[in-house]
Order: C-alpha cells, then structure tokens, then sequence
C-alpha cells in the first residue's frame, strides 16, 4: 500500500502548477524595448513577480522603471530586517500598490490608481513607502 500511496503522490505533484515564477521566465511587460532590461535588473535583485502580479502589472498597464525596482527591493531589505511577513508596498511617484510576500522575495499583486480606491488590502502586517 505505501507503494501505491507514493505513486499516487507524486503524480499529484507533477501536476501541481508553481504559484509563482521567476521573472527570467517572464515575456516583458509591454512592447517597450526597456522592459526586457528591467526585468534582467529585477532578477539580479532577486525578486521574484508572481503569474498574477506580472498579468496584474500588464493588464492595468504599470510601468515601472529600473529605479523603482531598485526602491522596492531595498524597501523589502528594510522590512524583512523588521520582521515584515507580507507587505503593501506604495509606488508613491507612480500611484502603484503592490503585495509583497517580504518571506518568499515575491510580488503577489500590483494594483494601480484607479484600482487603488476603495480597495482593501487583507494579510498584510506592514506598509512600505518607496
């Protein structure tokens, strides 16, 4: 019966779909020539942008350039340093919000202006202003 047992799970694991992605994986996040760039320079900051973040950021069309990258990972330094779990980051020179997993060094969604009111952000235990 074990035997059988540890068949049946693997297959289920082969079927489990990864929740989130390396950005190397990724298609750029528009027709701009920059973003290819920018995501090589996520990467080298080791941040990872999940399947729905990266559909979230092109979907509401967020750009963010290599300096907010850079913000938003020395912002996820400072708030895992304090502890930080899961953080709502605020873009503020862009009016972008985004979930960060602060534990798993991943962006779990991206949210823009327009989605920005009356929206309610749950499971988070930190804000970071960048």
């Amino acid at each position: 019966m074990g035997a059988i047992q540890n068949s049946k799970i693997n297959e289920y694991l082969q079927q489990i779909q990864p929740i989130a992605t390396p950005v190397e994986t990724k298609p750029t996040l528009g027709a701009n020539a920059q973003d290819s760039s920018l995501f090589s320079d996520i990467l080298d900051s080791k941040l990872t942008v999940s399947k729905h973040a990266t559909s979230r950021l092109q979907s509401r069309n967020i750009q963010l350039e290599k300096e907010d990258w850079d913000r938003i990972a020395k912002g996820l330094e400072k708030a895992a340093g304090k502890g930080a779990k899961e953080s709502l980051f605020l873009v503020d020179d862009k009016d972008v919000a985004l979930v960060v997993s602060v534990k798993n060094r991943t962006v779990i969604t991206a949210v823009d202006k327009n989605h920005l009111k009356e929206n309610v952000f749950t499971n988070i235990d930190s804000a970071v202003i960048v």
